[in-house]
């Protein structure tokens, strides 16, 4: 019994400790998010994508009303002759009369409506593709801060070991007790440079996990690197017709024309009145007094009712002339956004060249040699070859262009974020 009992408690912990493993696991993974995660949690949360994607079936409701016929009307008549002294006759009619469209009304509606869904699919997938280039330059946004943080460490430990050296050579008598304070001066101002530092990258954080659609107390880390080798393939034609082709908000112009169209055909049809057909069936009951003998007579009938308007006033003249309206100006809108879409792909992709020009001078230019005179500088004082101003001075200097690098670093990665919205293509083959 007692082994038995052992067995199952030992059972029991081993069931736990993998339950608790399992749940370590997955809290990793949800509290370290790669960009492609970021993405996918936003496209899945963001609440003004989910309300667009609700409204998507108000489209869908309007199709089916359109396919849908009028409701048949039914009409009741009854008289009775009870108020003019003829107590014995009276009439009731039943009546079910359906209005039926003409010249295929119901299929052009249809159409219609079929459109309207279409343009609607497009234009969520343009606030799709809209949403996924602010996650990204949020994202982005929220590295650079993240970096900023690492780099204000690295000054802060760079001050702390300057004024170890200061302390050193002070207890040595080599350097008066100024050059210290003016170490410790440092020391604080990077420390409250890194506070500033931490504020930006809060925030940052926070428009990010607000676009991700997180609950409040949510606070997962970002993952990745500004240091990405990024290669765009194709020259700026190929990449204005990859534009031309997959831009949404394009597609949603053309579906718009094309409902237009379809809007100017059931106008067109709309000149023409629709028929009501009923079917009538009455039963007429009368008396009549032949010597002195009243009798009751009772006749059945069954009849055809046709009725259709008259168009004399109104041949929906407003109508074609309003759908007309329409399709034109979304003509010269598409027309218009092509022009603009071709100037945004040439802007985005100039604005990319420039920012790999700028990122390739810090790279090759401008931070191995700042490195090493850094380097030089230190091993200088600490030898008693210069004095604590010119450190103090190389370290200001490596650190802002160290952080012009990172925000060069940023700079390239927005702009081919920008460069992708702009030709609505992966250019780098997806996200890390």
């Amino acid at each position: 019994m007692s082994r038995t009992l052992r067995a199952q408690g030992a059972l029991s912990l081993l069931t736990v400790i993998f339950v608790m493993a399992l749940s370590s696991t997955a809290w990793a993974v949800e509290s370290t998010l790669s960009l492609s995660h970021v993405i996918a949690l936003s496209m899945q949360h963001n609440a003004e994508l989910r309300a667009l994607r609700e409204e998507l079936g108000v489209r869908d409701a309007g199709v089916t009303r359109a396919g849908l016929l009028p409701n048949p009307t039914l009409d009741l008549e009854a008289g009775t002759g009870a108020l003019t002294g003829s107590k014995n006759e009276n009439s009731l009619a039943l009546g079910l009369s359906q209005e039926i469209p003409l010249v295929g009304k119901r299929g052009k509606r249809l159409s219609v409506a079929e459109q309207e869904r279409d343009l609607y699919r497009w234009q969520l997938l343009d606030k799709e593709r809209r949403l996924r280039e602010e996650v990204k330059t949020a994202f982005y946004d929220a590295l650079l801060a993240k970096e900023r943080v690492a780099l204000a460490d690295r000054s802060i430990a760079l001050n702390r070991q300057l004024l170890d050296v200061t302390k050193e050579r002070l207890s040595a008598g080599d350097i008066p007790e100024l050059e210290m304070n003016l170490v410790k001066v440092e020391l604080a101002r990077s420390e409250g440079a890194r506070i500033e530092s931490a504020k930006t990258m809060l925030q940052n954080q926070a428009r990010l996990w607000t676009l991700m659609g997180l609950a409040s107390g949510s606070r997962p880390e970002i993952t990745g690197t500004l240091d990405i080798g990024t290669l765009v393939a194709g020259t700026l034609a190929d990449l204005q017709q990859r534009a031309n082709a997959n831009r949404p908000d394009l597609r949603a112009l053309k579906a718009e024309k094309k409902r237009g169209e379809a809007d100017i055909t059931l106008a067109q049809a709309e000149k023409i009145p629709n028929l009501t057909a009923g079917l009538v069936l009455r039963r007429d009951t009368t008396s009549m007094e032949i010597a002195g003998q009243e009798g009751k007579d009772t006749a059945y009938t069954v009849g055809i009712r046709l009725s259709i308007p008259i168009p004399l006033f109104d041949r929906n003249r407003a109508g074609v002339q309003e759908a007309t309206a329409r399709k034109n100006s979304t003509e010269s809108r598409l027309n218009g956004t092509f022009m603009a879409v071709e100037r945004e792909v040439a802007t985005a992709y100039a604005t990319f060249e420039h920012a790999v020009s700028v990122l390739s001078l810090y790279r090759i230019d401008i931070i191995p040699q700042l490195e090493e005179n850094l380097k030089l500088t230190q091993e200088a004082y600490r030898l008693g070859e210069t004095g604590i101003i010119a450190v103090i001075q190389e370290q200001k200097k490596f650190f802002e262009v160290s952080e012009g690098h990172l925000t060069a670093l940023r700079d390239r990665q927005v702009a081919l974020v920008r460069l992708e919205s702009a030709t609505a293509t992966e250019l780098t083959g997806g996200e890390k």
